[in-house]
């Protein structure tokens, strides 16, 4: 990850929207954040492989695929939602991932091409309702749903399955921290308790090991990767750490909001959640783990025509030489094999 510092501000390059799930366009689904220990964990190995949506040459891509006793079964819940349906594209040409269900309750009986065109050449089961769908032949499950929506159904899910959550459910290890900033009942704490947050660069063994993971959110992923090596060494002070986070419109779903229209957010920035954005205290959770007490940090979220996230985060400059040269070594280094 390419960070520069400029008069005392880190300034993170441009990361995709689903970059903040462990997941890249430009790296294979084997290698993100979460597939390489998902599949290690499911008893496959890890691989490199490159996936794209359209491989030139799909039957040369699935033949390369192992036997049947190999393969990863995986469900996807909420599979007609962008998280979910680029999952589903990183999972589809992946030699060991099968995608065997999918479910998607507003569009059940559907295939998932007549509604993301780009998938339409891929070999993949219809749409079902989250109670219709049949988890016997699954290994691992995706679930791609709203918070608020997900803990009664992880819940509800068979005990031998390995479960990645996308949602901000179980990200929270403190349930009451979650029911003051998320306006509602934690409806599972009894799976907080066994839940991984699943930052794969900081707690790779603890992913592999876990059932439950609850994969970290756009922001909190985009500001933690490069600021946890600089805390744990020393080169930057826990206070005064104010972060200004750029993102587009991707992040709030598919469903038609006034405020999302581009004649809304068009040639313009839209601070938004300036004093209580949700993604705070997972932040502070993730950086407080790094130092061993507590930090406090000043976050401002603006919407940005695009479908990217662009941070810069203003730290103090006392060691400015010091944190260039980490940056370009120590940084490099902790990430090399990510």
């Amino acid at each position: 990850m390419a960070i520069s510092l400029q008069a005392g501000m880190v300034v993170m390059p441009r990361s995709t929207f689903l970059q903040g799930y462990g997941l890249s366009n430009k790296s294979s689904f084997s290698g993100s954040a979460v597939g390489s220990e998902l599949l290690a964990s499911c008893g496959g190995s890890k691989t490199r492989m490159t996936v794209t949506s359209a491989p030139k040459n799909r039957a040369a891509v699935k033949s390369s695929k192992s036997d049947e006793s190999e393969t990863v079964r995986v469900g996807v819940l909420g599979a007609s939602g962008y998280t979910g349906s680029e999952i589903i594209r990183l999972l589809a040409t992946h030699p060991v991932f099968k995608v065997s269900v999918m479910t998607a309750d507003r569009k059940a009986g559907q295939s998932l091409g007549s509604v993301f065109p780009h998938l339409i050449t891929q070999d993949l089961p219809n749409m079902v309702a989250v109670k219709d769908a049949d988890f016997s032949n699954v290994d691992a499950v995706f679930c791609c749903l709203p918070h608020g929506t997900t803990q009664e159904i992880i819940a509800a899910l068979p005990k031998d399955l390995k479960v990645v959550d996308l949602s901000a459910d179980f990200r929270l290890r403190n349930t009451d921290t979650y029911e003051e900033w998320y306006n509602g009942p934690h409806r599972a704490p009894e799976l907080q308790t066994e839940a991984v947050y699943g930052l794969t660069e900081i707690y790779r063994e603890e992913v592999r090991a876990a059932r439950l993971v609850a994969n970290p959110g756009c922001y909190p992923t985009s500001i933690q990767l490069p600021l946890i090596p600089l805390l744990k060494a020393g080169l930057i002070e826990k206070d005064n750490i104010i972060i200004n986070a750029n993102s587009g419109v991707s992040g709030a779903g598919r469903s038609a909001k006034e405020a999302n229209l581009y004649t809304e957010i068009c040639e313009g920035i839209h601070p938004y959640g300036i004093t209580r954005h949700r993604h705070v205290p997972e932040i502070e959770q993730g950086l407080r783990d790094a130092v061993g007490s507590d930090v406090t940090i000043s976050f401002t979220p603006n919407l940005m025509p695009m479908v990217l996230i662009h941070n810069c985060v203003k730290v103090p400059r006392f060691m400015v030489y010091l944190i260039l040269s980490y940056i370009v070594t120590g940084v490099y280094t902790m990430y090399l094999d990510i």
